[in-house]
């Protein structure tokens, strides 16, 4: 049986310790699904399908990474797909709190779904999305925060405002 993890988020933009967590879990689990969240109520930048092609090129090379949109449940992704397994990458007590409360919620909702936590890389703890965009906004130098693919293109974007 092949141990599929989900790993989902906004992914508005993908950092670089977005993209450290999915290498990590790429190690660990036979395929990994990174799922680009279209939460109507979450305010993004980003549309939708610009995050998903930032992070379909971000990970390009990476055999065993599929990469997806959703709406809607969380569990219901993960049971469409055949993940066993939920992984949330943690920075701070902050993201815990946050990410405990919705492991909780999908537990039961999916009682055979599991969540696992994976502490963020110490290099990576300062880093969210919401720096990079206020960094790049004030045309401060992104470089070490962002994927060198997708840097470029956040760049530009915010010298034409372009952000679909």
């Amino acid at each position: 049986m092949k141990k599929i993890a989900l790993c989902p988020g906004t992914y508005d933009p993908m950092t670089e310790g977005h993209r450290d967590v999915v290498l990590r879990c790429s190690k660990v689990f036979d395929k990994v699904i990174v799922a680009v969240s279209n939460n109507i109520r979450k305010k993004t930048l980003y549309s939708v399908n610009r995050r998903l092609n930032f992070v379909k090129k971000v990970l390009a090379g990476v055999k065993n990474v599929e990469v997806i949109s959703f709406s809607g449940l969380l569990v219901n992704v993960a049971k469409e797909s055949g993940a066993g397994v939920i992984v949330k990458g943690l920075r701070a007590i902050s993201d815990f709190e946050y990410e405990f409360q919705m492991a909780q919620i999908n537990k039961k909702l999916s009682p055979e779904l599991e969540t696992m936590f994976l502490v963020t890389n110490p290099k990576f703890a300062y880093l969210s999305s919401s720096a990079v965009k206020e960094v790049a906004k004030l045309k401060g130098c992104i470089s070490g925060l962002v994927p060198k693919e997708i840097e470029l293109d956040i760049i530009e974007s915010f010298e034409k405002k372009f952000f679909n």
